[in-house]
């Protein structure tokens, strides 16, 4: 039988022959903001009521990215017969990214190379130099799914111990990490030289890491966000910078976002000044990007398509209320 799909929105038209060509003959796609009745499959991030109201055969809803927009977990709690699916396509760029932010963080690479821009070579002759040795040191990957496994195994290259949270609850070795359930976390602070969130943003880890939590992070310690910015406590965070009992931060995720293209060039990240930090590395949430992403999501989307039209389980399957 055809796999009928429904992609709500497709802008790339080099994208959209990626998926074509690396879709099985079963599978049936159209595109657009109109819903045909029959579809299978629905492909959207943020689908409205009346678009699944219309697929009475509806079976599935695939989320083009990773996580569970507010909305579309409050929609699909309407229609618990439908699974929800996500893409991991930028899991290696996002991991990635959160490597960069830990490696430059600790190096200090912005405010040194300020520096050398301005013929200053005082930090090569700085005692003791301005540079956080990672080998031997702990790091605590919050959130151990397909970006953080590859940030843990990143990190254990580099000869760090890692520990790693996730929502299971489970506690035990795999081959790099000693993973423990969400209930551990304030336990395990204390042991992170490095704090690296990878989580998503939903209700139950939005301000999960507060001026408490922080706190109990070893002082000199060096926090990474590449899940989303309100899972670390806006201010606590600014607040243990600024007081240096955090030597670092690398951030890609905000607390404040452009709401057109006429912002893009005026929107502050936050209501602090961490720009007037320089123990902070800034990136605007671009983790997930690279050149290869579009047609490495078609590539990914086509796979999980041609799973469902083979009819064996449909992969990356999530928990709609709980958000992933």
């Amino acid at each position: 039988m055809p796999l009928n799909v429904h992609v709500l929105e497709m802008t790339d038209d080099p994208a959209w022959a990626v998926l074509r060509s690396r879709l099985d003959g079963e599978v049936r796609v159209t595109t657009g903001p109109d819903v045909p009745p029959g579809i299978d499959i629905l492909v959207a991030g943020r689908p409205k009521r009346e678009h699944l109201a219309a697929c009475p055969n509806l079976r599935a809803v695939v989320i083009p990215w990773a996580g569970v927009p507010d909305s579309t977990r409050e929609l699909m709690a309407g229609f618990p017969h439908v699974s929800v699916h996500n893409l991991h396509h930028n899991a290696s760029a996002t991991a990635e990214t959160a490597i960069a932010l830990l490696m430059a963080a600790a190096k200090f690479v912005v405010p040194i190379d300020r520096r050398l821009r301005a013929n200053d070579w005082t930090p090569r002759y700085e005692e003791p130099a301005r540079s956080i040795l990672l080998d031997g040191k702990t790091a605590l990957v919050l959130g151990y799914g397909e970006i953080g496994r590859r940030v843990g195994r990143a990190c254990h290259a580099l000869g760090m111990k890692v520990l790693a949270v996730r929502r299971h609850p489970v506690t035990r070795l795999d081959d790099v990490a000693e993973i423990h359930a969400p209930g551990h976390v304030r336990q395990l602070l204390p042991r992170a030289d490095a704090l690296i969130v990878t989580l998503p943003l939903t209700p139950e880890t939005r301000g999960l890491i507060g001026a408490p939590e922080l706190a109990l992070l070893p002082r000199g310690s060096i926090v990474v966000n590449v899940g989303r910015g309100p899972i670390v406590d806006e201010a606590a965070l600014y607040e243990a910078l600024k007081s240096e009992h955090l030597a670092a931060a690398g951030i890609d995720v905000w607390y404040a976002y452009p709401t057109d293209e006429t912002s893009r060039t005026n929107t502050a990240p936050s209501k602090y000044p961490f720009d007037e930090l320089e123990h902070v590395v800034m990136s605007p949430h671009r983790g997930g990007g690279a050149r290869e992403i579009e047609p490495l999501r078609m590539a990914h989307l086509a796979e999980v398509l041609n799973t469902a039209a083979r009819g064996d389980p449909m992969p990356n399957r999530v928990d709609a209320q709980a958000g992933y």
